[in-house]
């Protein structure tokens, strides 16, 4: 069994910029990626979260924090500013050392998020609670 890096992507959005929506929404894409992953901290090298410049309220890497990945590396950025690009959305990007394959992944977009990745939409009648739509990890244009 050979270990790798792979990625892990998410994202979801907000309805406004205040420091209990960043974190609620994060924590709930974090658990929902670790659900679907099978992810533990300790395998986990480092994580990478982004926000549009429109959320400045908190930092999303607390939510990680809280849920106990306290030695995990972990980065917070702005992505940028694109005129047609979407609004008070949080990216996550996992660096996970697993023997999963690449066709193994799960990426998770949430909410409004799921329009970053409109080629691995699933149907609503395949998607679980909150419109949960998790996807397999081929190239992508947006997100």
């Amino acid at each position: 069994m050979t270990v790798v890096c792979r990625g892990v992507r998410g994202a979801t959005t907000v309805e406004n910029d205040t420091r209990e929506e960043i974190l609620a929404a994060t924590e709930e894409l974090l658990e929902l990626m670790i659900a679907a992953n099978g992810l533990q901290a300790d395998d986990v090298a480092s994580v990478i979260f982004t926000t549009t410049p429109d959320l400045v309220s908190e930092y999303p890497a607390l939510a990680a924090r809280k849920l106990g990945w306290l030695d995990t590396a972990l980065l917070c950025g702005h992505e940028m500013k694109v005129p047609h690009g979407l609004q008070k959305c949080i990216r996550i990007l996992v660096y996970w050392n697993t023997a999963k394959s690449i066709k193994e992944i799960q990426h998770i977009y949430i909410k409004e998020a799921v329009t970053l990745r409109p080629d691995k939409a699933a149907s609503a009648a395949g998607r679980g609670a909150g419109g949960v739509s998790p996807h397999s990890l081929s190239s992508s244009r947006n997100g």
